[in-house]
């Protein structure tokens, strides 16, 4: 099922939850953090430090009435997170202010993805192939949640997360600043086995049925495909993009520990 085609309005509060999840989130950016809720036999003492440091506010988990979106049987492990989206969203100007742009540096536009589980697996394939961030749009576009940060892994508190208004006009704007453009495709001419990538390079992540759209093909520098046994018809959204990304990566080894 298709998500609603107008601009997504984003709630002002999302919720995570288990230990992994909560940790990420105080240890990597405790400022999107409103309030947590604590079982009363919580005892990780690591985590509890970590709050009290924080000085986040917390009150006890009331299972019988669960913060929104969270089901009592959910595997929350006596803990769980109430962040704010926007401001773990950074401004398309203000990434790119603090980007150091090299042959070296990539980042993954997504363009109308819209399963969030989709979204939070390419969120961790950018973390650990050393992107230095995920453009999101705000349309036609599954938008950051509790769902997308728990299949992130938590990497979407390590990892760049950017708001940018268009994808066009933002693929546009970083061939201005020196990127080359590459569409994620199956009829992709270009293969990740053969390209070489030389430039600052982005990459276009269309919607998981329909693909790039043909205006955001028209903006692209080269459509990229992966070469794949013929028995395969093709791979999903986040395992095609994982594999790019690891084609790129190879060639950019320092971005693994930049």
């Amino acid at each position: 099922m298709r998500a609603d085609t107008k601009k997504s309005k984003r709630p002002e509060v999302e919720f995570i939850y288990g230990k992994h999840a909560v940790a990420e989130a105080l240890s990597f950016r405790p400022d999107v953090i409103k309030q947590i809720y604590l079982d009363l036999n919580f005892d990780d003492s690591k985590i509890l430090q970590q709050i009290k440091q924080t000085q986040i506010p917390s009150q006890p988990l009331n299972l019988k009435n669960p913060p929104r979106g969270i089901s009592a049987n959910a595997p929350h492990q006596g803990i769980v997170a109430g962040i704010s989206p926007e401001r773990l969203l950074v401004p398309y100007k203000t990434f790119c202010s603090k980007l150091e742009v090299t042959p070296a540096t990539a980042v993954l536009l997504l363009g109308e993805v819209q399963d969030p589980h989709n979204v939070g697996a390419v969120i961790r394939s950018a973390a650990a192939f050393g992107l230095a961030g995920v453009l999101i749009p705000p349309h036609n576009q599954a938008p950051v949640t509790g769902t997308v940060i728990k299949v992130s892994a938590g990497m979407a508190f390590r990892l760049p997360l950017v708001t940018i208004s268009n994808v066009n006009a933002t693929a546009r704007d970083l061939k201005e600043r020196g990127f080359w453009i590459y569409g994620l495709a199956g009829d992709g001419v270009v293969k990740t086995t053969t390209e070489q990538f030389t430039k600052p390079t982005a990459f276009i992540l269309g919607n998981e049925g329909s693909g790039l759209r043909q205006k955001t093909r028209e903006v692209c520098d080269d459509i990229i495909s992966i070469p794949i046994h013929p028995r395969c018809e093709s791979l999903n959204a986040a395992a095609a993009t994982a594999v790019v990304l690891a084609a790129w990566s190879a060639q950019h080894p320092t971005a693994l520990s930049a």
